[in-house]
């Protein structure tokens, strides 16, 4: 399954597996960032990446060493080694003003048609969906404000469908929500939302790996059989939380049509840097590139304290829903 969409990709980072049975596989390098050598960070984690004219940048959630999380800019030639700016980015209102937030947090990183929009948690009276627009890195300019709170895991579609914009969501509470399903919404401007409906909800099939919580991931990405989304499920142990990845295909046209989903998780916690850190058992996948020949990298937070990356293809994650669906 060619993944023609993504011609500007090509040249990414990739690295195949010596095991040709894997649906997935980490990347021998990881974890990307040795904390303990970071100077201006204390942890980097649940960050997006884009590739622009063969480059690498990426909006890096950082937590300074007083343990605030902010945005900030990062910049990489191999999509492995990176260098990030320690001022946080700044986001401009519509008349000129600096957005102001406590903090912000796990962001997403979609272009569509020639504009990047930066899609972010900012918890101003609570946890909401924010969005910010750039078309060169430099300046980064807010919309107005479309989603009340309490949501989290805002993430747009790569491209408008039948003429609408389109999010997925987790309407939550205002701590660390201890329920949460995925919502669909459409926009005719990035400002005003609504058809608001339920897409995924937890625990799906008894899948106990996903029995807290779920969230959408990265960008879906577009293929000719629908749209694939990596998302993230929680499940509860005597240890506390644990987050996953899992994968579902959406339709094409109508991706508010769950085609297929797989009952088991795609990755789970499991290396080392993973397992143990800030939030331990976490890894959580903000950013997905694709290229032509349909190879996936995965960008993911693990354990709220570095980040990683895992490879796939479109291919052998379509298999893999299918497969594990039935």
């Amino acid at each position: 399954m060619s993944a023609k969409y993504y011609k500007d990709n090509n040249g990414m980072i990739w690295f195949p597996s010596e095991n040709e049975e894997e649906t997935i596989w980490r990347y021998a390098g990881n974890p990307l960032f040795d904390m303990p050598k970071m100077d201006a960070f204390w942890h980097i984690c649940n960050s997006a990446v884009a590739m622009v004219n063969g480059e690498y940048i990426g909006v890096f959630r950082c937590e300074d060493k007083t343990g605030k999380p902010d945005l900030f800019l990062g910049r990489s030639k191999n999509g492995a080694e990176w260098e990030l700016e320690t001022k946080e980015i700044v986001f401009y209102q519509k008349d000129g003003s600096r957005f102001v937030y406590p903090y912000a947090y796990d962001p997403r990183l979609i272009k569509i048609e020639d504009t990047y929009y930066v899609v972010f948690c900012a918890d101003i009276e609570g946890p909401s969906i924010y969005i910010a627009q750039t078309k060169d890195f430099k300046r980064f300019e807010m919309l107005p404000t479309g989603f009340l709170p309490f949501n989290r895991n805002g993430v747009l579609f790569p491209e408008k469908i039948n003429g609408k914009f389109v999010m997925l969501s987790r309407p939550s509470d205002a701590g660390n929500t201890p329920f949460g399903n995925i919502y669909i919404s459409e926009s005719p401007d990035l400002v005003h939302w609504g058809n608001h409906k339920l897409l995924m909800k937890n625990f799906y099939e008894n899948s106990y790996w996903e029995r807290i919580k779920i969230g959408a991931g990265p960008a879906p990405i577009k293929t000719d059989e629908g749209w694939l989304l990596i998302y993230h499920g929680v499940q509860g142990t005597c240890n506390g939380l644990v987050y996953s990845f899992g994968v579902a295909l959406l339709d094409l046209d109508d991706p508010s049509k769950v085609k297929c989903r797989a009952k088991r998780y795609l990755m789970t916690p499991e290396k080392d840097y993973e397992v143990a850190g800030f939030t331990s058992n976490v890894i959580f996948p903000c950013g997905a590139l694709t290229d032509e020949q349909g190879r996936v990298t995965i960008y993911y937070g693990a354990a709220d304290t570095t980040m990683a990356m895992a490879f796939s293809t479109v291919d052998k994650l379509l298999a893999f829903v299918k497969k594990y669906s039935e």
